[in-house]
């Protein structure tokens, strides 16, 4: 399947490997990066998904998501992510992920731009049906910088996802060009869906993070063997 992720914000905080192991499917540890092991809350906007080469998907193809991830090593020492949450508001789109092992929660999701110039600000805003849980996030990108510091392109550069499905542990991967990474200024946060994951984190994030986007493409899932 082939997308394009736009706009993305990415904000990650230090976690001890132990506390999130358990998120892990069976084989699978978390990964670690500059010491420690991270819980990422990652927004963007996804556009023209399709079956391979082919046509994007009308209406379905194009929507926000915002996911909570971790990072994941396989016992063959791949290194992947592993999604806690992910927040959409295509609803067929949810069930279908869902019945594919991934966990999609069907949600208003909206992307917020504001400003203009070097004062242009991009951000995210969710809200669970029920108000289960809600998210606000937003940046302020310095696009006449580069973010190419180690630890801006292994949180960023990761080329697959580990997953369950009917008891065995899948890694799907995903080719896509480097990120294009500037650093930004922090203008708000107010979340809910990293403690409604059980994930706590302390004060602000360590790794804040803008991309304008890259072409990704996911491949055929295959099944991880058992450690």
């Amino acid at each position: 399947m082939d997308q394009f992720w736009a706009d993305a914000v990415f904000l990650h905080w230090r976690v001890a490997a132990a506390e999130v192991m358990r998120y892990m499917p069976p084989g699978v540890v978390p990964d670690e990066v500059d010491g420690s092991s991270w819980v990422g809350l990652i927004g963007f906007r996804m556009i023209g998904a399709g079956l391979g080469q082919g046509l994007p998907v009308p209406y379905f193809g194009s929507f926000t998501e915002i996911n909570v991830r971790l990072y994941s090593r396989g016992p063959d020492g791949t290194r992947g992510v592993v999604f806690v949450t992910l927040d959409a508001s295509r609803l067929a789109v949810v069930l279908a992920a869902r019945a594919g092992g991934i966990p999609y929660v069907w949600s208003r999701c909206s992307p917020v731009q504001r400003g203009s110039g070097d004062q242009r600000e991009y951000g995210y805003d969710v809200v669970r049906f029920r108000r289960q849980a809600e998210s606000r996030f937003a940046v302020r990108p310095d696009v006449s910088r580069t973010a190419a510091d180690r630890l801006s392109l292994e949180l960023t550069a990761r080329f697959g996802l580990h997953s369950t499905l009917a008891g065995r542990t899948l890694y799907i991967p995903n080719t896509h060009t480097p990120w294009p990474l500037h650093p930004v200024t922090l203008t708000a946060l107010d979340d809910g869906l990293l403690g409604a994951a059980g994930i706590r984190v302390q004060g602000q994030p360590e790794s804040v993070l803008f991309s304008p986007g890259v072409q990704t493409q996911f491949g055929r899932p295959r099944v991880v063997p058992a450690a």
